[in-house]
């Protein structure tokens, strides 16, 4: 059997909540399909004074409900396919946590590591540039995503600016000295811990006692390390791309951190074991936390998950063949769209700034994504239990895809 793509795995979740909730096609068509796709050469001058040739990504999901609202990846692998589904992915997310924003996502087709800072920057700029006749401070708002970073948004943000003047509200996740938000780092990983929060709360799960597994250690697995640790969750393994560590009585995160500065990898962290990502997902944990790349959690893995609860931090990390499999065997797995929309919540906190002219301070940026995080995961609670047979991606979804399609059809769109 050919292994669906990205989009039609990422969609498999919209046709099921759109069966449920009874969709006609002409709806169905119209949330299922992008509204516009763009693709841009990116040429590059070298160090050499040659000329290197890259493809990048925008694609508009929907704005029924707001302006368009995605990241910009920079990988390899970001193809036209795996943009266009993260940007449907968006569309559900900001609808659920319900802020007024659309759905989209960038990319550009290249691995970062491979430019030298100077044509990382030229590569920046020139594909800002050539995307730029399709988004705006009202129309479409970019932000960090894979290999990009606040620095990454503070060259498109000048690169903008240069033909439109001082735009600050083009895109999120900027340095706080450029209009970037307190607390918008932490976000996404801060939302996570969130979920984690209310999932243990409800289940009466002593932190102490609670095991924490994060498959990735970048921006989001670590803030979710950081602070899941700081309420009192045992962290016992984390990894990144060279391999993970493990430590059964918790982990000394310092000293993690330290470790990263100074080797550029958690691995090799005193005190702690060595596993491999495969080893990682399998672990006797209470509470596992895939925050790297997409579809961690597969067919020929599923079964071996022994966790008791999946926070999806990262975008797709679960297929929807590994889903149904962890729904059979009982374990909870709280979905994208809401675990990790931490980010784009701030993200809507930082737009509003601007436009406003006017910063919060840390704790109102926190005490405002708790109330949004909260709100969404009990109404993805209530709506599962109110149906008595769906998972809390099922619940997920049909919030989602509801506040969208009303949205559409108020506009006149149906």
């Amino acid at each position: 059997m050919t292994k669906p793509s990205a989009f039609q795995a990422v969609t498999d979740s919209f046709h099921r909540a759109a069966d449920q909730l009874g969709l006609n096609d002409s709806t169905r068509e119209l949330l299922s399909g992008t509204y516009r796709e763009i693709r841009v050469q990116v040429p590059v001058r070298t160090a050499d004074n040659s000329t290197r040739i890259v493809y990048g990504y925008r694609v508009q999901h929907n704005g029924a409900r707001g302006p368009y609202k995605g990241g910009v990846r920079y990988h390899q692998d970001a193809d036209l396919d795996e943009v266009r589904a993260l940007a449907s992915l968006m569309t559900w997310k900001t609808a659920l946590v319900d802020v007024p924003f659309g759905g989209a996502k960038g990319g550009v087709q290249v691995d970062p590591a491979t430019l030298p800072g100077a044509e990382l920057e030229r590569l920046t700029r020139r594909y800002l540039s050539q995307v730029s006749y399709v988004i705006g401070e009202r129309r479409d708002i970019m932000a960090p995503d894979m290999n990009t970073s606040a620095q990454t948004m503070a060259w498109m943000m000048d690169e903008y600016g240069r033909k439109s003047g001082h735009t600050p509200a083009i895109v999120t996740g900027k340095p706080v000295e450029l209009g970037g938000s307190h607390g918008r780092a932490a976000a996404t990983g801060r939302g996570t811990v969130m979920i984690l929060e209310q999932v243990a709360a409800h289940r009466g799960w002593d932190a102490a006692e609670t095991t924490v597994a994060i498959q990735g250690y970048g921006n989001v697995g670590s803030w979710a390390a950081r602070l899941a640790a700081a309420e009192g969750f045992r962290v016992v393994a984390v990894s990144d791309v060279r391999g993970g560590i493990y430590a059964p009585g918790g982990l000394d995160l310092d000293a993690v951190d330290t470790h990263v500065r100074e080797s550029g990898s958690v691995v090799g962290t005193p005190g702690t074991d060595f596993i491999d990502n495969d080893e990682l997902l399998t672990l006797d944990v209470t509470v596992l936390i895939p925050a790297a790349l997409g579809e961690a959690i597969r067919s020929d893995n599923a079964d071996q998950i022994r966790a008791r609860l999946v926070l999806e931090a990262a975008n797709h990390p679960v297929t929807p063949a590994a889903d149904d499999i962890l729904a059979d065997r009982g374990i909870e797995v709280q979905p994208d769209i809401l675990v990790n929309a931490g980010g784009v919540t701030v993200s809507y906190f930082e737009w509003t700034q601007n436009l406003q002219e006017f910063k919060w301070t840390e704790e109102q940026v926190n005490e405002q994504l708790r109330r949004h995080m909260v709100a969404a995961y009990t109404a993805v609670k209530e709506r599962a239990a109110a149906a008595g047979n769906i998972t809390p991606r099922q619940a997920a979804f049909q919030i989602g895809v509801e506040r969208v399609a009303s949205a559409a059809k108020l506009r006149g769109y149906l």
